[in-house]
C-alpha cells in the first residue's frame, strides 16, 4: 500500500494539522469499505448517512457523537450453539463486529437514526449559531463614534 509524507505541509501550513491527520487516517482506514455506505445531503443544512447493516438488530447496533466525531458500532451477540453447528458452503455475507467513523464539520449534530429493511439511516442537521451567520451591513452614510456616543453625520 503507498503511503504519503505530509511532514512537508506541517512545516509551511499552519493550523491544518487536524485535516492532515484526518487525511492519514482515512488513508491508513483498516476495515476495509465494510459496511458499505452512503452520504447524502438533502439540502443546505441537512445530511444522511445510509449503512447496510444486514444482520444486525438495533438492540446490536450503538451510534454516538464526541464533538466533531460520529462512531457508528455493530456488535454481534455471542455466537450461540446453532451458529457453531453451521456449515456453509459459501458466505457471501459479512458477519462480524464493525465500527465506523465519520469526521463531522463544526455545527453538524445527529438528530435522528432509524433502521429499515436492513439500512441503517441516520439524520443530520447544521446549525450554525446566530451570532457566526453571515449578517448584512446596512450602509447608510453615517458613522458610529461609540457605544454610549451619538451617531454623527459623513456629510462635509
Amino acid at each position: 500500500m503507498r503511503t504519503l509524507d505530509f511532514t512537508p505541509l506541517y512545516r509551511s501550513a499552519i493550523g491544518f494539522d487536524r485535516l492532515f491527520n484526518q487525511m492519514e487516517q482515512n488513508l491508513n482506514n483498516s476495515n476495509g469499505g465494510y459496511p458499505p455506505y452512503n452520504i447524502e445531503q438533502q439540502d443546505e443544512n441537512h445530511y444522511r448517512i445510509t449503512m447496510a447493516v444486514a444482520g444486525f438488530s438495533e438492540a446490536q447496533m450503538d451510534i454516538s457523537q464526541h464533538q466533531n466525531r460520529l462512531i457508528v458500532t455493530g456488535k454481534r451477540a455471542d455466537s450461540d450453539s446453532n451458529e457453531e453447528q453451521r456449515h456453509y458452503l459459501y458466505q457471501g455475507i459479512a458477519e462480524r463486529d464493525f465500527e465506523r467513523k465519520f469526521q463531522l464539520a463544526d455545527h453538524v449534530k445527529v438528530v435522528g437514526a432509524s433502521m429499515e429493511n436492513g439500512l441503517l439511516h441516520i439524520e443530520l442537521e447544521r446549525e450554525v449559531p446566530e451570532e457566526e451567520k453571515p449578517r448584512k451591513i446596512a450602509i447608510n452614510g453615517q458613522r458610529l463614534i461609540g457605544r454610549d456616543e451619538s451617531v454623527v453625520s459623513d456629510s462635509i
